[in-house]
């Protein structure tokens, strides 16, 4: 801590806060209530939000708030898909790594499969094109979250 830090912080100007512990619940609720979604060749829902980890904070400064956070997520999903005339049950992740306060547009979602023995390259591109369809729902719940945590 540099002295003119230090002297704010002893003034008693500059006040952080940990919301860890409130916003990994919130995301967890939020997230864990998606809709399902359908596809022309499918349907998939997220059922359990396997991975969220990150920090939330708001700092005070000078009586003005501040927040922020930093998260990394992982969803599990699971669906099914009709591929040459015969249904495929598919399972797997939904990865959103690090984003941030106020940079929900540049969210990016990294699909994985578990149990892909029976799906070629080109049905994994299609159903993974299909699951990119949970971003904008991934997105509208965040913004739901940046807007709690900025009334906190």
């Amino acid at each position: 801590m540099d002295f003119y830090n230090k002297i704010i912080y002893e003034a008693g100007t500059w006040e952080e806060k940990n919301l860890n512990s409130w916003a990994n619940g919130r995301i967890k609720d939020l997230l864990g209530s998606l809709d399902p979604l359908e596809f022309s060749t499918g349907k998939a829902s997220v059922y359990e939000v396997s991975k969220c980890s990150g920090d939330a904070f708001l700092v005070t400064v000078r009586n003005k708030k501040r927040v922020g956070y930093t998260y990394e997520l992982g969803l599990k999903f699971k669906g099914e898909w009709l591929i040459k005339e015969e249904s495929k049950k598919v399972k797997g992740y939904l990865d959103v790594p690090e984003f941030s306060f106020g940079e929900l547009e540049d969210l990016e979602v990294q699909i994985s499969f578990t149990d892909n023995k029976d799906l070629s390259s080109d049905n994994k591109a299609q159903i993974s094109k299909d699951l990119k369809s949970f971003l904008a729902p991934i997105r509208e719940k965040l913004r739901k979250f940046e807007e709690e945590l900025k009334g906190r």
